[in-house]
């Protein structure tokens, strides 16, 4: 039988794999059931949470992984309930679902990853996903793709998908990928929810390895709101449907470049946000410094506001700088905003107000940070903080 057409964009642009998002009845009016599929068997690799309460389904994915040899065919991710803080019932669930799709698709059931999102403390309404999953295994297709991304999302305003195509020695191969997330965001070693699959051969624990240096170079240089999610979840399936063996290095370069873009997605899409803030900081002792001194930033409160209401408070920048835990010699610090220096070395600033403020009205705004101290440079994405951020968590169960 010949590959149908691929899609163009996420989850089913690479070969071999199919999607499906429907409406199960765990939202009132929304979609709230994705369904992700290999044709064949695939290497499988995650990321989880490191946040000790964990939900349901991350503990059973975990184990999944564990018992197959990084082996799985499936994943099926559910909207509206986190299945978080819900006890036995809560894991009798995440085991039901998977084993119900296990039967459909005729799976061991280990090679069904799960992942859920929502309101945590909850009990999953399992009988009403259950019911939902022969439409869903009905509606899979290479077009599906934007389905499962719709389905999977939570406050978010809209999808987010990605896609790079790589040329290797033996052929080409695709990488695609989808994402939810615009708040209770902090990725500590995973991210919200994210599901990538590529048609490169590459076995699992060279997978698992690249994936976690690929996490660490985006989403856990990602913060919307500073709390770090119980279900966070990066899944990775390589069903090897292309026939291209992929070099490491190659489709490591390739992946983490498809999960920055996801991740500037996901700040940009911060729940009530107007603008997505790049935090650049060279000039660092090393790479460590500079990591903690642009988390430190893009985490500040004050910052966040402060680029919201287009102020051009460069002290609020230098005072984050200075309790990330870092040595600094502060005189030797510049700061700029979206090009503009308003902070020289020995604390001088000479700058206009106005056009300061009106480079910090744009959609995207870069603040770099340089420390005068070396070479070490690193990259955080973060958001502004708005009252639509209170509004929307306020409101969240209402």
């Amino acid at each position: 039988m010949s590959e149908p057409a691929r899609s163009d964009t996420g989850v089913t642009a690479p070969k071999g794999f199919l999607a499906s998002g429907i409406h199960c009845g765990i939202r009132r009016d929304r979609a709230d059931l994705a369904l992700l599929v290999s044709r064949h068997e695939a290497s499988a690799a995650a990321v989880f949470t490191r946040n000790e309460v964990l939900a349901a389904p991350v503990v059973l994915s975990r184990a999944a992984l564990e018992a197959s040899g990084g082996r799985a065919q499936a994943i099926l991710v559910n909207a509206g309930n986190a299945n978080a803080c819900t006890g036995e019932q809560g894991d009798r669930a995440a085991r039901r679902s998977a084993e119900a799709l296990a039967g459909l698709l005729d799976l061991p059931p280990d090679r069904v990853l799960v992942a859920s999102t929502g309101v945590i403390g909850q009990q999953l309404p399992v009988e009403r996903l259950i019911d939902g999953l022969p439409r869903a295994v009905a509606a899979l297709s290479v077009e599906g793709g934007a389905d499962a991304a719709e389905a999977i999302l939570t406050t978010d305003t809209h999808r987010k998908e990605s896609v790079r195509r790589v040329e290797a020695p033996g052929g080409s191969y695709t990488i695609g990928g989808m994402v939810k997330g615009s708040g209770m965001i902090h990725p500590d070693l995973a991210t919200t929810l994210a599901f990538v699959t590529t048609d490169a051969v590459l076995p699992a624990v060279v997978l698992s390895a690249i994936l976690r240096r690929a996490a660490d170079r985006s989403f856990n240089r990602l913060t919307v709101d500073g709390d770090t999610s119980t279900n966070d979840m990066i899944g990775l399936l390589a069903n090897g449907a292309a026939g291209v063996a992929a070099s490491a290095d190659g489709f490591e370069r390739a992946l983490t470049e498809l999960l920055v873009e996801l991740a500037r997605a996901v700040a940009r899409d911060g729940e009530g946000a107007t603008r997505l803030i790049t935090v650049q900081v060279t000039g660092a002792a090393g790479e460590p410094e500079a990591l903690a001194v642009a988390r430190t930033i893009a985490g500040s409160l004050l910052v966040k506001t402060a680029v919201h209401g287009a102020d051009a408070n460069w002290g609020r920048i230098a005072a984050a700088a200075g309790r990330a835990g870092v040595a600094l010699r502060p005189a030797a610090m510049t700061v700029k905003m979206n090009g503009l220096t308003v902070l020289s070395p020995g604390f001088l600033s000479d700058y206009s107000e106005a056009e300061a403020s009106r480079r910090l009205g744009l959609d995207e705004v870069v603040l770099e940070v340089d420390l005068g101290a070396g070479d070490g440079e690193a990259t955080t994405w973060t958001c502004d903080l708005t009252r639509g951020y209170i509004d929307i968590n306020a409101n969240y169960r209402t």
